[in-house]
């Protein structure tokens, strides 16, 4: 289990009370939320914790409203206190930001889950060969334990299930210990530790095995005999069975003082069972699995009484159901002593050559011993025959590669102790509800993962060598494990060959299918992926090969309707059969995902099936689904008219149009980066997309403080502008790059907005001089040149003015009243930002009423009214939330401290800066340094007041 790449930074503990420790001091993690926070990132080290169940494990039902804002608080806290590693290096930060929620990164063994876990499996491998270094390896393993897992938080539910897991882990790893033990001879030593556990787990019957031969080596058969009583009692109670074979034979060597009990190996079938055993063989270096063999053993346990347990494996294709089912099939073979079936049903052969569920019926009686001539004719009575001969045995039955429960329903075993272990690429949602199924869904491998794939196939020196070419292999590879073993066959075929070599090649998304091509159609990805495709009616089949246009991996519910052109409604239920059978990924209600390699197949299949025509059409919905409702959501973000004008979107678009400042902020969140690769990227022949979404991006990016990538884009949109001669476009990109400095580097912003400016001036453009003489204003007020601030401010209102813009015109008077209080004339910014306000609450603009609330605060607090500043402030400060303007958050918490000081109350100053620090801090604003002299005066006043004597 590796979690991340934050090498060598310290110790973080879990099997016992939450600990963590950098060079041998344990750190102070703070109060119990944020040592609960912690705690959740690190159940799910390396992956991704969202906002959302970061939030439901903190709070459960009884989240408040800002419960996402309060969670990045905690984070930032949280990096504060591992801030000697965060700092020193940035890019391994234990606690990276995601756009959907965190990641924690540790290395290897750098938690104490992680190193139990690696010392168990190791330990386990070694048990029949070399049990003296397995008892060694385990024993070190158990001895990581301090106490229970994540116990300071059993009520959490998210920790809870983490913490079964590992309970679940540390019994199994103290059985194979004992198996260890007894292999190398002990006995009566281990009794009165086998004594305990089996009062605390008497369902377990490998417990009871252990014990029973223990008390025979210690010469104590009568007790021994005593214990499979009690152990026969407790089982039917626990489960109303009787024990296994394996059980009953160690009771029967215990009666007959058979002295192959001395080295008797638990679990060991009854002799003389006829038994088939058709399992293909284990795959070698078998990746890490643990959570789903653990889910697989759980299903096992919980088998009830009354008739067969029944558990579908399913995932896409190539992602190692078949490995996994055969290699916890052998795991727990010795459970099912009468034998095991096997059969490939080739339900997604690219051939068609599905095999019937007649034919894998008759391979079974075949396999049970049954004589041709008493297999009955038809299907029903062969059925019939085939699980009256399960009845009254523990037999398992593998049924790989299923294409749909109609298959599998006729091969299913009734009787009790058996079980029917099912692989599939669809989800055989039908047998959960019908035949009471459990459904396991096997993900791709992650990036530790992988790595120890390759590390096995190829050697720990070679992989080691080369790990910016192993890193590039995984990443293009997309966690799947057929297409990993596929690499690493041809390199290890070639030992002389770079690894980068074969990177280099899997770089080239046109060609990376060819690249993974093992020689034969089982290790052929595009014949796997053909396979599931083939499976697919026309309609679905044709929607994902349209998904083959789209620009990133994620996609929604109508961006895909718009690709194929059919309602939303129509299209969700061809997505559900997508996710069905494993083709896309649906990660949210109305998201959905492809991994790379299956985009790139995609890709190819939609070159290759659709004409020319057809593409472009579907492409032109696509971003004009796109395009439309971004400019819908820039609206709702700012009520002033747009830069841009929209031609009518193409026919059969669907269009998701938010329906008020909230969602528009959900979408550009969402959306974000498909937006930014329609900039970056747009597809031929449709450029003015470019500019044209780059436009409609400038509020959210800037609003939310995401300067860096507004650069990107309007730098993007700019090029593509002047390689066509767009004037305007250009002049808009020039005003998005001015935004995108405006917090950081005015200088270089002014120079952007100059040159806007021209191209505005020259074409008559009035909207476009409007909004670059109000964006100049704010830079020049940044450089606390207020009055060439006013100025641009006025020339703004004249251009807002001859469009007839209210919301226009509502900003550009709130930009005067602010530039007129800081020139020190408090009568008339106050009149300017009454007059905003009463048009930005006519208009409907939430954020200009935000900023004239902000700005009437500060004339107060100028003219004494501390209280009364305060309370229009946090009038303000209401509105910036609901609009998602962050920077105007930090700045105006930054001003309700300094009315908090100037009212004489330190302690809410203080409080009030530390709030605005936090979002100073993560949007890297100037006012950061200020903001923390501020705060250590206070601190440093407040400690000098407590020295003082009292008067």
């Amino acid at each position: 289990m590796s979690t991340g790449d934050a090498a060598g930074w310290g110790d973080v503990r879990v099997l016992g009370p939450l600990e963590v420790r950098v060079a041998g001091e344990a750190l102070d993690l703070g109060g119990r939320r944020l040592r609960l926070l912690f705690a959740l990132l690190t159940a799910d080290a390396g992956r991704v914790v969202t906002v959302r169940a970061l939030a439901e494990g903190l709070w459960g039902l009884d989240a408040p409203p800002d419960a996402h804002r309060t969670v990045r608080t905690y984070v930032s806290r949280m990096r504060k206190v591992l801030s000697p590693a965060d700092r020193a290096e940035p890019q391994t930060a234990l606690i990276s930001t995601h756009p959907s929620g965190y990641v924690l990164r540790l290395e290897a063994d750098g938690l104490d889950a992680a190193r139990f876990e690696r010392l168990t499996a190791e330990g386990r491998a070694l048990v029949a060969e070399q049990p003296s270094i397995a008892r060694e390896r385990l024993s070190a393993a158990l001895s990581l334990w301090r106490g229970d897992a994540y116990g300071e938080f059993a009520e959490v539910a998210l920790l809870r299930q983490e913490a079964t897991r590992l309970n679940q882990l540390r019994l199994r790893a103290v059985e194979d210990r004992i198996d260890a033990e007894l292999a190398i001879g002990a006995g009566e030593a281990l009794v009165g530790e086998l004594l305990t556990l089996t009062e605390r787990h008497p369902g377990h019957e490998r417990l009871w095995g252990q014990l029973m031969i223990a008390l025979c080596r210690g010469s104590r058969h009568a007790e021994a005999l005593e214990m499979y009583v009690r152990a026969r009692a407790a089982l039917i109670e626990q489960s109303g069975m009787e024990p296994s074979p394996a059980l009953a034979e160690i009771h029967r060597q215990v009666l007959s003082h058979d002295p192959r009990l001395l080295g008797a190996r638990i679990g060991a079938p009854a002799v003389g069972i006829p038994r088939p055993a058709q399992l293909p063989p284990d795959v070698a270096g078998f990746t890490d699995r643990e959570r789903e063999l653990v889910s697989l053993d759980m299903v096992l346990a919980g088998a009830h009484p009354a008739g067969a347990v029944v558990c579908a494996v399913s995932g896409t294709a190539g992602v190692g159901k078949t490995t996994l089912a055969v290699h916890w099939a052998r795991r727990v073979a010795e459970r099912f002593p009468d034998g095991q079936l096997y059969v490939n049903l080739r339900g997604f052969d690219p051939a068609g050559s599905a095999v019937s569920p007649a034919q894998a019926v008759r391979g079974f009686l075949d396999a049970l011993g049954v004589s041709p001539a008493g297999v009955p004719p038809s299907l029903e009575a062969q059925t019939g025959l085939y699980r009256s001969l399960l009845n009254d045995r523990r037999m398992l039955v593998v049924l790989d590669n299923a294409r749909d429960a109609e298959q599998v329903r006729p091969l299913l075993p009734a009787a009790p102790g058996c079980m029917a272990l099912i692989t599939s690429r669809n989800r055989l949602a039908s047998l959960a509800a019908v035949e009471g199924a459990d459904l396991l869904v096997v993900d791709l491998l992650t990036a530790a993962q992988a790595g120890a794939l390759l590390t096995y196939r190829l050697g720990a020196a070679r992989v080691a060598a080369e790990p910016a070419a192993v890193s590039s292999i995984i990443e293009r590879c997309a966690g799947l494990p057929l297409a990993l073993a596929i690499i690493a066959g041809r390199a290890a075929a070639q030992p002389h060959l770079p690894l980068a070599a074969l990177a280099h090649e899997l770089e080239e998304i046109d060609g990376r299918l060819d690249t993974l091509n093992g020689g034969d159609p089982v290790s052929e990805i595009r014949a796997v992926f053909a396979g599931s495709c083939n499976a697919l009616a026309e309609t679905p089949a044709r929607l994902f090969r349209l998904l083959g246009l789209h620009p990133e991996r994620d996609v929604s519910l109508h961006a895909a309707a718009s690709l194929v052109g059919l309602p939303p409604a129509r299209v969700r239920a061809l997505l559900a059969e997508l996710v069905r059978v494993h083709l896309v990924n649906e990660i949210a209600p109305g998201r959905y995902s492809l991994h790379d390699l299956l985009r790139a197949y995609a890709a190819e299949q939609v070159a290759t099936h659709e004409g020319d025509d057809a593409r472009h059409a579907a492409t032109r919905r696509m971003l004009d689904h796109y395009l439309h409702t971004a400019d819908a959501a820039g609206s709702l973000l700012t009520r002033k008219q747009s830069l841009i004008t929209l031609a009518r979107a193409a026919p059969d678009t669907a269009l998701a149009l938010p329906g008020d400042h909230g969602q528009a902020l959900t979408w550009f969140a969402a959306e974000l980066p498909v937006l930014a690769a329609i900039v970056e990227r747009p597809p031929q022949d449709f450029h003015p997309y470019a500019w044209q979404l780059a436009a409609t991006l400038a509020t959210f990016l800037d609003r939310q403080g995401h300067w860096l990538s507004l650069a990107v884009v309007q730098t993007a949109a700019l090029r593509a502008a002047q390689r066509h001669g767009d004037q305007t476009a250009q002049a808009n990109a020039h005003l998005g790059l001015g935004l995108s400095h405006v917090a950081l580097d005015q200088d270089t912003a002014i120079g952007h907005f100059e040159r806007a400016l021209e191209i505005y001036e020259r074409f008559g453009n009035h909207i476009g001089q409007a909004h670059t003489h109000q964006a100049f204003a704010r830079a020049l007020g940044a450089q606390q040149r207020h009055r060439e601030a006013l100025a641009h401010a006025y020339d703004s209102l004249k251009h807002y003015l001859a469009v007839d813009d209210r919301a226009g015109q509502s900003a550009a008077l709130g930009g005067i009243g602010w530039y007129h209080a800081h020139l020190g004339d408090y009568a008339e910014a106050l009149a300017h930002c009454r007059q905003a306000l009463d048009l930005a609450r006519q208009t409907l603009d939430l954020n200009g009423q935000a900023h004239n609330w902000d700005s009437i605060g500060y004339i107060r607090h100028q003219l004494g009214e501390h209280q009364r500043a305060v309370d229009c402030y946090r009038r303000a400060l209401v509105l910036f939330r609901q609009t998602g303007d962050r920077q105007s958050m930090a700045i105006g918490l930054g001003y309700i401290g300094d009315a908090h000081r100037a009212a004489g109350d330190p302690a809410a100053a203080r409080e009030a800066w530390s709030q605005a620090l936090v979002i100073a801090d993560e949007l890297n604003l100037p006012e950061s340094n200020p903001l923390r002299v501020r705060i250590t005066r206070c601190l440093d006043r407040a400690s000098l007041a407590e020295r003082l004597p009292e008067p």
